[in-house]
C-alpha cells in the first residue's frame, strides 16, 4: 500500500503505476472540516529521508468525498483506505460519520492518532492509551474496519496498541514519523515554518521494525501494517518478519513515484530467490516459536 500523506490523494500516482495492482491506496489524512496546515517551508530533505511539517492540510471530508475520491476511483484505484484525523474526540467522530456514506471501494479507515504536526504539539492521542481508546470507540460510525495509526514517540506504544485493539481497532499501523528538527546553521533558525516536524524515510526503518516486533510479540493476533523506510523487497521483508501482515511505502514515493509497485515486484523476486512460496509464511517468523 501507499502510506498516508506521501501520495497526495492518490490520483497523482495513476500516471506512474496501475493503482488497481496495489493492495490499497491510503490517502492523505482528512478532517471533518477544511484545514490550512502549517506555514511554509514544510519539507526538508535529510541525510537519510526527509522531515516534514505539512500540518495535515486538507479540503475537509465533504469535499474529499465529492471531488477527490471520485477522481481516484476513475483513474483506477480498486481499494481505498481513507485516513482521518481530528483535534478532539468529537472531530474524529464527525469525520467518521461523514465516511459512512462512502462507496464500497473505501475498504477501511485509518485513524491517524499520531501526527505530531498539529497545534496540539507533542500531546498526541497516540501517547495515551485511554485517549486513543476513546477515539477508536467514537469512530465506529464509519461502518468499516478501522486501523489505528500509532506513534513511535512514546514508551507506551505496546500499551496503546493493546488499548485501541480492545476499543475496536481491527489493526494498527506502525509507525508514523519520529519527532525531529532541522536548523539552518547560517540563519540559526529552524528550517521548517512550524519549527519541528516529523522525520521519515530510511532513517526510521529500524524504529519501525522494533515497533512492529514489540507489538506482535505482545499480541500476535493483532494485525499490524508496517511502515517506515521501506524502499525495496528486503526492507519490506524485515517488517513482515517482525510481525507485519502488510506493508506501506511512504517517503520513497517522493523520489520515485513508482516506488510502491516497485517494492511489490521486488518482494515477489525476493521470495522466488529465497524459496518462499507464500508471503504469509514470512509474517512474524523472526520471533521464537515453541518447540514441537
Amino acid at each position: 500500500m501507499t502510506a498516508s500523506g506521501t501520495a497526495g490523494h492518490g490520483a497523482e500516482l495513476g500516471r506512474y503505476l496501475d493503482l488497481a495492482a496495489l493492495g490499497a491506496v491510503v490517502v492523505k489524512s482528512i478532517s471533518a472540516e477544511p484545514w490550512l496546515g502549517n506555514p511554509a517551508p514544510r519539507v526538508h530533505e535529510t541525510t537519510a529521508g526527509m522531515i516534514n511539517s505539512v500540518g495535515l492540510q486538507g479540503p475537509g471530508m465533504a469535499v474529499w468525498l465529492a471531488e477527490e475520491l471520485p477522481e481516484l476511483l476513475d483513474i483506477g484505484a480498486a481499494r481505498v483506505v481513507a485516513s482521518i484525523w481530528g483535534r478532539s474526540v468529537d472531530e474524529y467522530r464527525r469525520a467518521a460519520e461523514l465516511l459512512a456514506a462512502a462507496p464500497e471501494q473505501v475498504v477501511a479507515v485509518e485513524v491517524n492518532l499520531s501526527c505530531p504536526n498539529t497545534e496540539a504539539g507533542r500531546h498526541l492521542f497516540a501517547h495515551d492509551p485511554v485517549a486513543s481508546a476513546e477515539v477508536m470507540a467514537a469512530t465506529a460510525a464509519c461502518g468499516r474496519p478501522r486501523w489505528a495509526k500509532l506513534s513511535p514517540n512514546t514508551d507506551r506504544l505496546v500499551e496503546v496498541a493493546l488499548a485501541v485493539h480492545d476499543a475496536g481497532a481491527e489493526a494498527v499501523t506502525l509507525v508514523n514519523t519520529v519527532l525531529g528538527m532541522a536548523i539552518d546553521p547560517v540563519t540559526r533558525r529552524p528550517r521548517l515554518g512550524a519549527g519541528g516536524g516529523g522525520l521519515s524515510g530510511p532513517a526510521i526503518h529500524p524504529v519501525a521494525v522494533r515497533a512492529v516486533y514489540d507489538v506482535h510479540a505482545a499480541r500476535p493476533d493483532l494485525p499490524v501494517i508496517g511502515v517506515g523506510g521501506v524502499t525495496d523487497g528486503a526492507t519490506a521483508v524485515e517488517l513482515l518478519l517482525a510481525g507485519a501482515s502488510a506493508v506501506q511505502v511512504g517517503t520513497a514515493n517522493f523520489a520515485r513515484p513508482s516506488a510502491t509497485i516497485d517494492v511489490q515486484h521486488d518482494l515477489e523476486h525476493w521470495c522466488r530467490r529465497h524459496g518462499v512460496t507464500a508471503v504469509a509464511d514470512l509474517i512474524g517468523d523472526a520471533h521464537e516459536r515453541p518447540r514441537p
